[in-house]
């Protein structure tokens, strides 16, 4: 474990364990990489050298005031690549950090990434607009910031269920699966996490998508009642060249918990492909 100082100052955390072909992970909003740990602790059993980032503002790295943005997630992700002198890795991001990796090889190429994998990732482009009807409204996104500005530690409680799933019937998720989103959650700064939410929603990655170049796995939950799986991942296979598309029938957001070791064998498969 370590820190990196990121372009404007900002102390990136990060963990680097077991050696081996390396691979990256970014977390989903507002969580922190531990949200990795059931992929980390696989992969590094199977031989590989896991990093994992906590993004600005969440988890162990620093609560930086400004730079919550895409771009700025992108820069630190780019930063902690180099001060390791990371190579031929495989990149994997889940929602919000599925848009972190879209962004980082749109600004800073591919010269040190083999593959990328988007799961349940918000590109292209969350927000309703003319350009994109099937879209979220913006009062959506309204709501997550009213939630996180006011009673954050319910609203993390609520946000849970409908990222697990476990409002749907037939649903097995233990309340320590929720909990934990909640702990992750409040690690948060407020500040951060309300500035990111304009970050994964409104941010377009279409050029982004466009400009990846090395083999891509787009994998989502057809469930997922946050990004949902329409305007997201199917419009970003299109827009990544040969694309491999996987979809789990009624997973939800949050399927690398309720579906770890699914998740986990696809994974290995297509980085060892």
């Amino acid at each position: 474990m370590g820190m990196v100082k990121s372009f404007d100052g900002t102390q990136i955390f990060y963990r680097d364990w077991g050696t081996g072909p390396v691979v990256t992970f970014s977390h989903g909003w507002p969580l922190n990489s531990d949200a990795w740990d059931p992929q980390i602790l696989f992969l590094v059993h199977q031989g590989f050298r896991c990093v994992a980032v906590d993004r600005r503002g969440h988890g162990r790295s620093e609560q930086a005031f400004a730079h919550n943005d895409m771009d700025g997630y992108a820069d630190d992700l780019s930063a902690v690549m180099e001060a390791l002198d990371l190579r031929e890795a495989t990149m994997i991001g889940h929602s919000t950090g599925g848009g972190e990796v879209a962004r980082y090889i749109g600004r800073h190429g591919t010269a040190r990434v083999r593959k990328a994998v988007l799961v349940a990732a918000v590109p292209p482009i969350m927000l309703k607009s003319d350009a994109n009807p099937e879209g979220l409204p913006i009062e959506v996104f309204d709501d997550i910031r009213a939630g996180v500005a006011g009673d954050c530690s319910q609203f993390y409680k609520d946000l849970a269920i409908a990222f697990y799933g476990a409002n749907r019937e037939g649903a097995k998720v233990s309340q320590g699966i929720l909990d934990q989103f909640w702990l992750w959650s409040m690690q948060a700064g407020r500040h951060n996490a309300y500035e990111s939410v304009k970050a994964f929603s409104e941010t377009d990655f279409t050029e982004d998508l466009k400009k990846i170049d090395v083999p891509t796995l787009v994998l989502h939950g057809e469930d997922d009642q946050i990004v949902p799986v329409k305007d997201s991942a199917r419009k970003s296979a299109q827009l990544v060249k040969g694309a491999v598309e996987i979809y789990y029938p009624g997973a939800p957001h949050g399927l690398t918990a309720t579906h770890q070791d699914r998740v986990n064998k696809d994974l290995l498969d297509f980085i060892r492909s």
